[in-house]
């Protein structure tokens, strides 16, 4: 595929991306700056000048509803991969057509995160090249690479999980702007090797999670989503022993209020967060839930009530299960009605509302200042349960002992490895546990559907969906895409 937008970047002009100037080196106070013409043999050349094309890598990941992919909205990776599950129904627009998984490639809410970000990893890559070769001290380099290709290995990882292999342009491509170069996507086995040779080497020279600032990336995320990666993969023994790289970090525990983490401040104070992404009400990174899903007359103060979950959800928790508490089932709204499931109106009649982070009612704007939790120790511990499990091909007492960790928080007793002594029930159990756990926070539990076989029969048996197929477990790529790659970009099966 042709990198028009990579085109431009690389002739004389280059344009670096959006460089953000960072003055506190905290996420929430990222304010763009457009640089202009740079002269690649003269930037950088400080460490103020690192610490932007750094800032700069962060950019895309943030929470933002024009062009950042952890947008809480319509746009961002959660709200539709979650729709796409039993967690989120929706009825009308993009979330209507996840949650029947009817989407096809002139759908451009399910192709935008390729086509709005793909050409963020080549410019990263570019950035890469500038660092490496500036001649700043090799300590300073070090750091600043890390922290992008941590960064480049997140978004690609990402867009890996919803559309399978990417296209990913080489430095020798990008050097030469003017040469008209289509390219294939990777492989599988290629794509894999990209993203884990990016966190491997991130981790390596990220800071220790005891010293890390809060809001950037530390050696325990590039980990954690390298777990993601060989999740997807299947390979156990990858996975328990990055889990037990974390554990040994001494750096996390579970933090005795589940709840508490979605404070306006709980995940600054929190034990378990591995990685959130910092908010404010300026919008700098935006997390616009509470807008999301509660309805306009919700007192004392609504939003659109775009979305909400659905009963099949709500009633799979069981009855003293302290996560279910944060999906609203009653509320009496501003026009005096009070909303149930007995009386749902339009409101409630599909399931809960799902707002799980505080409500911020002192709010003045459709933003809030709750942070976006992104990864938490939880993960770290479910994984490598079923990480033991699933390498065994039975599980263990300790792969349970996991489990009921995680149970007991939440005011649950424990399970009984009796009760579960085959691969299936286990892997039945970790799932379920996954989507009580992990609602409405980093989307991936559509990636554990698919994991586990399940994502196309949980659509039907929730929505009755005749839209679903085998091969929607991969998004489509839009037409645009593919055309642009002259017949070496390949579309996604099923979708031509």
């Amino acid at each position: 595929m042709i990198h028009p937008k990579d085109k431009k970047m690389k002739i004389v002009k280059l344009l670096l991306l959006p460089l953000i100037l960072l003055a506190t080196g905290c996420t929430k106070d990222l304010v763009s700056v457009d640089y202009g013409d740079i002269n690649p043999a003269i930037f950088p050349k400080s460490q103020a000048d690192l610490e932007a094309m750094v800032n700069a890598a962060y950019y895309p990941l943030r929470g933002a509803y024009g062009d950042g992919i952890f947008s809480t909205s319509e746009r961002g990776v959660m709200y539709l991969s979650d729709a796409t599950t039993e967690i989120l129904r929706g009825k009308y627009g993009d979330q209507q057509t996840a949650s029947l998984q009817n989407f096809r490639p002139t759908d451009a809410g399910f192709t935008h995160y390729y086509d709005d970000f793909y050409n963020k990893i080549s410019r990263m890559t570019t950035t890469i090249d500038l660092i490496s070769r500036s001649t700043l001290s090799d300590e300073l380099k070090t750091k600043a690479i890390a922290q992008v290709r941590c960064a480049r290995g997140i978004l690609a990882y990402t867009l890996f999980d919803l559309y399978g292999p990417l296209v990913v342009a080489p430095l020798e491509v990008l050097n030469q702007p003017l040469v008209e170069k289509p390219l294939a996507r990777l492989s599988n086995e290629e794509m894999v090797a990209y993203i884990d040779a990016d966190l491997t080497a991130a981790a390596a020279d990220l800071p220790l999670p005891q010293d890390a600032e809060y809001g950037r990336f530390n050696k325990a995320l590039a980990k954690m989503v390298n777990i993601r990666l060989w999740l997807h993969e299947k390979n156990w023994a990858k996975v328990k022993t990055l889990a037990d790289d974390i554990i040994a970090y001494n750096a996390y525990s579970l933090d005795a209020d589940y709840a508490a983490m979605w404070d306006l401040e709980g995940a600054k104070a929190s034990k378990e967060v591995i990685w959130a992404i910092p908010c404010d009400y300026a919008g700098t990174s935006e997390n616009q839930w509470q807008l999301m899903v509660l309805p306009a007359v919700y007192a004392p103060k609504g939003g659109f009530g775009t979305i909400t979950s659905t009963w099949w959800f709500y009633d799979r928790f069981e009855s003293n299960d302290k996560r279910k508490k944060m999906l609203i089932t009653e509320f009496t709204g501003t026009d005096g009605i009070t909303y149930n499931r007995s009386s749902p109106g339009a409101i409630l009649d599909l399931g809960p509302l799902p707002l799980k982070i505080n409500p911020d009612a002192d709010r003045t704007t459709g933003l809030t200042t709750v942070d976006i939790i992104m990864y938490r120790y939880a993960d770290v511990l479910l994984s490598k349960a079923e990480a033991i499990a699933n390498a065994g091909g039975a599980p263990t007492s300790e792969a349970m002992e996991l489990v009921n960790v995680v149970r007991r928080r939440a005011g649950l007793a424990d399970k009984q490895l009796a009760d579960y002594a085959t691969l299936t029930l286990f892997n039945d159990l970790i799932l379920l546990e996954r989507s009580h756990e992990f609602w409405c926070e980093n989307g991936q539990y559509r990636a554990d559907l698919i994991r586990h076989g399940k994502y196309i029969t949980r659509c039907q048996e929730v929505t009755g969906s005749t839209y679903t197929a085998p091969h929607k477990v991969l998004y489509p790529f839009s037409l645009r895409a593919v055309s642009e790659g002259k017949g070496l970009f390949i579309q996604n099966p099923g979708y031509n």
